[in-house]
């Protein structure tokens, strides 16, 4: 029989999810500290986090932290595997099943008390199957709001289940720092500690008025919203993706400008491909860049219509590219991404006048006929020829 006292909403979170494939893959790298990726760390396992080894950071740095971590190449198709397998234990837990990135998903089992048990049941049963038929660790917090289902899995990582039952909200959540709150990062995080506000219960205390003059109307009323665990928003289903993108670690060695021309162009020619394959479009480009002194910064320009054309998308990129360069010729960039969003079916967007110079068109067609047969290295830019492309990481939230 359902149990009332806990929220119907699972947050499912493979934990340090590629270095997890490869402790699965490799008997060797188990319960040693290891590193996906030599110039960024993409990925470390447990035993490399407690080093102080995390996502993003240099390579150089990490190992410096972790001399004695095992750095391992990334191989995304065996990841993409993994998720998909994954995604198919979740499947068949609910059909409500909301995904957010390749390794983590919200599911709402709030129907399925009568066959499937309590929602800690069915959490539990999932952790089981996960690591039974995948071979690999996860982390589930239940709740009543999809907020707080997510907090709690942070919580409880690594590799743990963690239940909060409805009459025991806000004595979990109010502890906790600010940092637990969506939407705050280092900058809004820094705002708040510098006004005495640590944790989520300090932020609840204050009138919401005070909260939108000090970090705007949007960011200020959503904080106080979270911060009293109100989040209406249901598990959907079906939605496709508001925006697709990918990013290159570059590492720390200065790149000519050249050299940022050939991996943005990799990026364009494999993001464009991903659109055309579903039938998508897209209106805005952004530029996603990390530095050598670890900075970040996004440069984004939307377009008048909507497209999917490889080279409207690259002269776009290219200009983002060039606004930016004296930024990276100063500090020296480490890291290269391209988002596409304001997604669009193609099918729903008026064709613009004039109706000719589809030059773009048939050729973007006929390369994805020619790589869709014979694969994607089939054929190539003249750029790119004798290069490196390295692997392009699934921006994330994608």
């Amino acid at each position: 029989m359902f149990v009332s006292n806990e929220g119907p909403i699972l947050h499912a979170d493979l934990d340090a999810f590629y270095a997890s494939v490869e402790q699965r893959d490799d008997p060797r790298l188990r319960s040693r500290p290891v590193i996906v990726g030599g110039g960024v760390v993409l990925a470390a396992s447990y035993e490399a986090k407690a080093h102080g080894v995390r996502t993003a950071m240099a390579g150089g740095q990490a190992r410096r932290l972790c001399p004695h971590a095992i750095v391992v190449p990334p191989r995304m198709s065996v990841y993409a595997e993994a998720s998909k397998a994954v995604f198919q234990v979740f499947e068949q837990t609910t059909p409500l099943v909301e995904g957010l990135s390749i390794d983590e998903a919200f599911l709402d089992v709030g129907g399925l008390g009568r066959i499937s048990g309590t929602p800690a049941e069915i959490a539990a049963r999932l952790r089981r199957e996960v690591a039974e038929r995948v071979g690999l660790p996860i982390t589930v917090g239940v709740a009543r709001t999809k907020f707080l289902a997510k907090v709690a899995s942070g919580v409880a990582k690594p590799d743990g289940l963690l239940v909060v039952p409805h009459d025991g909200e806000l004595a979990f959540l109010h502890p906790l720092p600010v940092e637990r709150l969506w939407g705050v990062g280092e900058v809004t995080a820094r705002k708040l500690r510098d006004r005495g506000i640590a944790t989520v219960g300090e932020v609840a205390a204050l009138p919401a008025a005070d909260l939108v003059s000090m970090l705007g109307r949007a960011s200020g009323g959503h904080l106080h919203a979270l911060a009293h665990n109100h989040d209406p928003r249901p598990v959907r289903t079906g939605r496709r993706r508001r925006s697709i993108g990918a990013q290159r670690a570059l590492g720390r060695r200065r790149r000519s400008c050249r050299e940022l021309d050939a991996f943005l162009v990799s990026l364009v020619d494999r993001l464009a491909r991903r659109l055309r394959a579903a039938r998508r479009v897209c209106r805005t480009v952004t530029l996603r860049m990390r530095f050598a002194d670890f900075t970040r910064a996004t440069r984004s320009h939307t377009l008048v219509q909507a497209t999917a054309d490889t080279e409207v998308i690259l002269g776009t990129a290219r200009g983002l590219l060039t606004a930016a360069w004296p930024k990276i010729a100063a500090e020296g960039i480490t890291l290269i991404g391209l988002a596409l969003s304001n997604l669009d079916n193609d099918d729903s967007v008026q064709l613009a006048l004039p109706f000719d110079g589809q030059g773009g068109q048939a050729l973007d067609s006929t390369l994805d006929n020619v790589r869709d047969r014979f694969g994607s290295a089939a054929i190539t830019r003249a750029v790119l020829l004798g290069r490196d492309e390295g692997p392009s990481v699934p921006l994330l939230p994608d």
